[in-house]
């Protein structure tokens, strides 16, 4: 094929555009990123050349991340890449994508650290490592343990670390708090599977994530029962609990906190307005 055969970038994307509107809610957004990384060039690159048109291998790369997106398979596992926090953390398929909301959950820390001098904290289910990281950054003398049952999602979580500059994280392999030494923590956090077995939303991209990050059991709640009652023997007087839920568990998750000996359990509501983090001290 000669290249004045082949489609422009505008054209390109006028193609995708139409193909990803079945399968995603952001179609013009997928295609330009994906051609994008076809094009190892920015977004602002095609907005401003659009009559450019791309070489045969070029093109061919970008029609195989189309095919892929049309199965499914979420834009960040195919760039390999996904921006939480404004760092730019590597997911593949091992690791949960990081989502904006999730970013309640580290600004809820740093607002509890403000009065600590020096902050001890405990990540349980760290997958790509970006809520402990993030926190690294922003606390340079915080000492942070991130756990996860997944050695191949620590993995990740520690390239992430040695990428982004932050390698005092002290990374463990533990199903929760079976291999977490007894040591006493400031802060708990996690963001644990939450998503009910049969819930009706586990359809569409969010099924190439892995599952164990996402269900727990048949109301959602069985990860955070199991930490909300074993996170005592690992906190400190005074010290802090805080999870991120589902938009409806808010109510469940302050009566669990009450229950196990918590005080001043809170549900802090995200950008959109749902209730998305839960918080309690001991």
């Amino acid at each position: 094929m000669k290249n004045s055969d082949l489609p422009s970038i505008a054209e390109l994307l006028r193609q995708a555009h139409q193909r990803l509107k079945t399968v995603s809610d952001s179609p013009l957004l997928d295609a330009q990123l994906l051609l994008a990384h076809s094009l190892q060039k920015e977004i602002s690159y095609l907005l401003a050349w659009q009559e450019v048109v791309p070489d045969l291998p070029q093109q061919t790369l970008f029609q195989g991340y189309l095919v892929q997106r049309e199965q499914g398979i979420p834009v960040a596992y195919l760039l390999g890449c996904k921006e939480f926090w404004s760092l730019p953390f590597a997911v593949t398929p091992d690791v949960l994508i990081p989502r904006p909301e999730t970013e309640l959950l580290v600004e809820q820390v740093l607002e509890y650290c403000q009065t600590l001098e020096q902050a001890r904290i405990l990540e349980l289910g760290t997958g790509s490592g970006a809520i402990a990281i993030a926190l690294a950054k922003e606390i340079p003398n915080a000492s942070i343990t991130a756990s996860d049952i997944s050695s191949a999602a620590l993995d990740i979580a520690r390239k992430n670390a040695q990428t982004l500059n932050q390698q005092r994280i002290e990374f463990v392999l533990s199903d929760w708090f079976t291999a977490i030494p007894l040591n006493t923590f400031d802060i708990i956090v996690s963001n644990p599977p939450y998503i009910e077995a049969a819930d009706e939303h586990l359809t569409g991209a969010i099924r190439h994530e892995p599952m164990t990050a996402l269900v727990s059991g048949a109301d959602g709640l069985d990860a955070i029962r199991v930490i909300i009652s074993e996170a005592k023997a690992y906190l400190q007087n005074g010290g802090a609990l805080m999870l991120e839920h589902g938009y409806k568990q808010g109510k469940q998750i302050r009566k669990l906190f009450a229950a196990s000996g918590y005080k001043q359990a809170r549900t802090i509501r995200d950008y959109a307005g749902n209730e998305r983090v839960t918080t309690g001290i001991l």
